[in-house]
């Protein structure tokens, strides 16, 4: 059973029907639209995150070095992702990948001495490895204006600049790919998605299955159903099912809600104008999926331009939840993590303040920064997804707010969660082999589950980082498949 109708449920139920097709899979979503939270393409930016360009991925050491190690993974987990969607692609799984990802490259730009200095850094560090093969860097501004012309032009010629380019980089609609996985399992007779279908509970039996209790929303009637394995992978959803589980393995985790906000640009003037997704450095207190960038989005077909994200805060844990939702989730086994936790973000705490309070004048202003002659008139406010950060036990400081990602499991492999945010969507697929070595351990080792692992994702049990052959394979395989290369020189 999975819970939620988003790119996790349905990466991981395309997953296990390739590995094991003979299973009986049901999906329960409470909207009435599949992928309408996290996985909707207006409610996240899109990037692919391959950590190409954004810098919270190679934060700055003490000693002035610059950590690469988050980046690496991230890298090589979104090539991962595309191995599978390749794949899929050639079985006819998934159709017309032009619907779901399209070529646009991923830039970093920085103004100031002290980031100037930081991005040459980090270019220097990244530039040695394969993974980045193909990275630009300049600071020059004529150069980086052939590459990023809005955000060039009006700028200070006397302010010190520099950027960063990769002509690889994706836009990514997590929507419409997670439509394209669900509708391929909907065609088999034993897999049902149910719409407007609420898990209210469950609870484990004793001979080891999960009772499910479900609320059909359009008629109010509520029926049981018993699962060999539940999936909650209903976002900010998730971490009030797990608590209701009762697993051990689930205590202790607590979530803080962080809601966002875009400013969307749709005119065709300057859309022309950007091809790129152009990422900055976040601001002092401001968690990272806050970093500010200007990005092209492609949905359905119509090219956009997005700016932000504008953080915020209100209790929900999902963008059509309940106020009700941070309350209700304190329990006795996860307060003190929490407090813990807010007594140590208090930037964060005034930094969220002062983003709910921000006027459009400040938000243009914000714009400014990355697009000096951006007009009002040119701009509307988009509201964005929601986001529920980790709150985990530290036997040190008694509890940690985490950025990331993390999956929860019950140790017989019975249940699983998926807790945190960004990068999420982008590393789907290593997540869910992850999560796949946690709840099949023993399926996992059978030789024919490895050889079908193999066959979707060549790259498996290689470590991409350390065979530079076998990476450029991969990345003309997906490009090919993908037709990324076709669509990059189409529109660069």
């Amino acid at each position: 059973m999975f819970v939620g109708a988003g790119i996790m449920s349905a990466t991981l139920a395309v997953l296990l029907k390739e590995l094991q097709p003979d299973l009986k899979m049901e999906v329960f979503e409470s909207l009435d639209a599949i992928a309408e939270e996290s996985s909707n393409a207006w409610n996240n930016a899109g990037t692919g995150h391959a950590a190409l360009c954004e810098l919270n991925y190679t934060p700055e050491q003490p000693d002035g070095s610059i950590e690469t190690k988050k980046a690496l993974e991230i890298n090589e987990a979104f090539e991962v992702s595309k191995q599978l969607w390749s794949y899929l692609v050639e079985q006819g799984t998934l159709e017309e990948p032009g619907q779901f990802i399209q070529a646009v490259p991923h830039l970093s730009f920085v103004h100031g001495e002290k980031n100037v200095s930081y991005l040459r850094r980090r270019f220097e560090a990244l530039r040695e490895h394969p993974l980045f093969e193909g990275m630009e860097y300049s600071e020059e501004p004529a150069e980086l204006a052939e590459w990023m012309p809005l955000v060039i032009a009006g700028r200070d010629p006397n302010e010190p600049v520099a950027g960063t380019r990769v002509t690889t980089g994706t836009d990514v609609n997590f929507g419409a790919l997670t439509r394209q996985l669900l509708a391929s399992l909907g065609a088999h007779d034993d897999v049902t998605v149910h719409l407007s279908h609420e898990v209210k509970g469950l609870k484990r039996r004793k001979d080891g299955l999960w009772r499910v209790t479900v609320k059909d929303r359009a008629t109010g009637a509520k029926k049981v159903v018993d699962a060999k394995f539940v999936f909650l992978g209903a976002g900010g959803g998730a971490l009030p099912l797990l608590q209701k589980s009762g697993i051990p393995e689930g205590k202790g985790f607590g979530g803080f809600p962080v809601s966002g906000q875009w400013l969307r640009c749709d005119n065709p003037a300057l859309v022309e104008k950007h091809h790129a997704k152009v990422y900055g450095r976040a601001s002092v207190g401001a968690p990272p999926m806050s970093v500010p960038h200007l990005d092209t989005r492609v949905i359905d077909g119509q090219r956009s331009l997005l700016f932000g994200p504008f953080a915020g805060f209100n209790t929900k844990f999902l963008k059509n939840g309940s106020l009700l939702d941070l309350p209700l989730s304190v329990r006795p086994d996860n307060l003190v993590a929490m407090l813990a936790a807010g007594r140590d973000n208090i930037d964060l705490t005034k930094y969220l303040i002062g983003q709910v309070l921000q006027s459009p004048e400040e938000r243009l202003e914000a714009l400014r920064e990355y697009l000096p002659e951006a007009r009002a008139e040119d701009w509307d406010l988009e509201i964005a997804g929601q986001r529920v950060q980790i709150i985990k036990k530290d036997a040190k400081r008694g509890g940690v707010l985490q950025f990331g990602t993390e999956v929860v499991s019950a140790e017989d492999g019975s249940l699983a969660a998926l807790l945190g945010a960004s990068p999420g969507a982008s590393t789907s697929v290593s997540i869910m082999l992850e999560l796949l070595g946690r709840c099949f351990s023993e399926e996992m080792q059978s030789e024919a589950w490895q050889t079908k692992l193999k066959e979707m994702i060549p790259s498996y049990g290689e470590d991409l980082s350390e065979d530079s052959e076998l990476l450029r394979r991969m990345r003309t395989w997906t490009g090919e498949t993908l037709d990324l290369e076709e669509r990059l020189f189409a529109v660069v």
